[in-house]
């Protein structure tokens, strides 16, 4: 038996991958490589390259790996970006869900582990988000992730009185920094991590946007939860699914007291040794003062915890990004 990681090749599928393997669970991806690296996937585990749209891949991979239980990780994540593409977020990502869940009926595959998002309380009015909190996202990559999550609640309720009722858990999380292998690093242009790794690799100065905020040190607050934690959660989500065992229907990934951007960059020119003064620019609109998750469920059901500092966040991704070239 072994279980599905759909978007496997990406940054944090890939790490979910590894963590499966280390837990002595048979991974399988399936990742169309649109923003996964196929070099990301370990040579022994089964890559099927190909789109979550497509839902005769999708129940064939399941029906061939004699797949028990999906990691579904694939999607679309900029949520800036989002606002512009629309449509092709919907399509990613709630049409990308829906034929999963499809597949894995059809498949006689009934347990799911989604990897969510915090994007779906949008700019909560409070410090310390839980999972009771409020869901008002503000984007239509937040949007799409609340009708993830809906996707899977109202198919655990079509399919409880059958045999094979859906057993589902939703993982929310907001900043996923560092790496747990040094094959695999954060590729995305549009995260603070990479953004400040690529501008001192090239010799400019990393901009901090607006140090005016509400916040002890004037910049924003969030949190930043290192990949190999984030990994580790799937995998206890998904072991926690198969043993039967009551789960949540969705779990926050939180620090409880996040960082400051401020903070981040110190970590940045301690770690890496480069000296710079980041350069203060605006405010970025709609950017709220401070946003940071309860991760106490999640503790209490999943063994989360934060294992590394804000230092080994940085020397992690800073050491992956290098090696990389």
């Amino acid at each position: 038996m072994s279980w599905l990681v759909t978007g496997g090749a990406g940054y944090i599928g890939a790490h979910v991958v590894r963590a499966l393997a280390a837990a002595g669970i048979a991974p399988v991806v399936l990742d169309d490589l649109s923003s996964g690296q196929a070099s990301f996937v370990p040579a022994d585990v089964p890559l099927v390259e190909g789109s979550i749209l497509d839902r005769e891949l999708v129940e064939r991979t399941l029906r061939e790996h004699n797949v028990e239980g999906v990691i579904h990780v694939a999607g679309f994540k900029y949520a800036g970006v989002s606002v512009q593409r629309p449509l092709h977020t919907y399509a990613q990502n709630v049409e990308g869900t829906r034929i999963i869940l499809e597949a894995m009926e059809a498949a006689d595959v009934y347990r799911i582990v989604f990897s969510s998002s915090a994007a779906v309380y949008g700019t909560p009015d409070v410090e310390q988000v839980t999972e009771h909190t409020p869901k008002r996202p503000a984007s239509p990559y937040g949007e799409s992730k609340l009708i993830g999550e809906w996707l899977l609640r109202d198919q655990g309720v079509a399919t409880a009185d059958t045999d094979r009722p859906l057993r589902h858990t939703s993982l929310r999380y907001f900043n996923v920094v560092g790496s747990a292998d040094p094959s695999v690093y954060d590729v995305s242009p549009h995260n603070l991590f990479p953004i400040v790794f690529e501008a001192l690799l090239a010799g400019r100065t990393p901009q901090i946007n607006g140090d005016d905020y509400d916040t002890p040190d004037g910049t924003n607050v969030r949190d930043y939860v290192h990949v190999g934690d984030i990994a580790a959660a799937h995998v206890a989500a998904a072991q926690r699914l198969t043993a039967g065992e009551p789960i949540e229907p969705a779990y926050n990934l939180g620090s409880g007291d996040g960082l400051s951007v401020r903070q981040i960059m110190d970590a940045m020119a301690r770690v890496t040794g480069v000296e710079f003064t980041p350069v203060i620019g605006p405010r970025r609109p709609g950017d709220p003062d401070r946003i940071v998750a309860s991760g106490e469920l999640a503790a209490r059901d999943l063994g989360w915890t934060m294992r590394y500092t804000v230092d080994e966040m940085v020397r992690t991704g800073w050491e992956a990004r290098r090696s990389a070239g």
